[in-house]
């Protein structure tokens, strides 16, 4: 079903995108530089809020569909990549580190891929492991995004931090899911 609530959540948070990246690069003196971040972190966090709800809500009003299947990780994907490409282009976050969790989606998306054409999906199912490097990425981007001061906090050294530890997250649960593609597998014919 291509149109239905979980779907259009997803939609949203594609159209997010460019308004998300278009904050950071109005003409100079528009906005303030701690409005431009309280913006921009406020439309990261409202499409984050929309990736689990549609998925919650797909599963809650039985719409789960396999275009909503395909949709909501690609979603996921440009949000996060847009959002390094940002802070990199800032020089809020390293060079390494977004290079690490980008070609890492990349990689799982075509592995993942590749597995459900040989009828073997369940064994590159999400692991515990990689939700831990989703949250520290997450949590990472926001600080990143947000930049300032909060309560004392220095947000920009605490993101580059979990950005860095999201980083060995994404190689951890990488070779977590080759592992198991590969075990799935060796005893496939070439």
């Amino acid at each position: 079903m291509f149109s239905n609530l979980p779907n259009s959540l997803t939609w949203l948070r594609i159209l997010l995108i460019p308004l998300f990246v278009a904050v950071f690069y109005l003409p100079d003196g528009w906005l303030p530089g701690h409005l431009i971040n309280l913006i921009a972190t406020g439309l990261f966090a409202l499409a984050s809020v929309t990736d689990w709800l549609d998925g919650y809500l797909a599963r809650r009003l039985n719409q789960t569909s396999a275009f909503g299947a395909f949709l909501d990780p690609v979603a996921d994907k440009l949000m996060v990549a847009a959002a390094l490409i940002v802070l990199v282009d800032l020089d809020r976050a390293g060079i390494a580190a977004s290079l690490i969790i980008v070609g890492r989606e990349i990689a799982i998306s075509a592995l993942r891929e590749w597995m459900a054409k040989e009828g073997k999906s369940g064994s590159v199912a999400v692991s515990f492991i990689g939700k831990l490097k989703t949250t520290a990425q997450m949590i990472s981007l926001l600080l990143l995004l947000f930049h300032d001061p909060l309560l004392g906090l220095d947000c920009q050294w605490l993101g580059r931090w979990l950005l860095d530890i999201a980083a060995f997250l994404t190689l951890w649960s990488m070779s977590h899911y080759l592992l198991m593609a590969w075990r799935a597998m060796k005893d496939q014919p070439a």
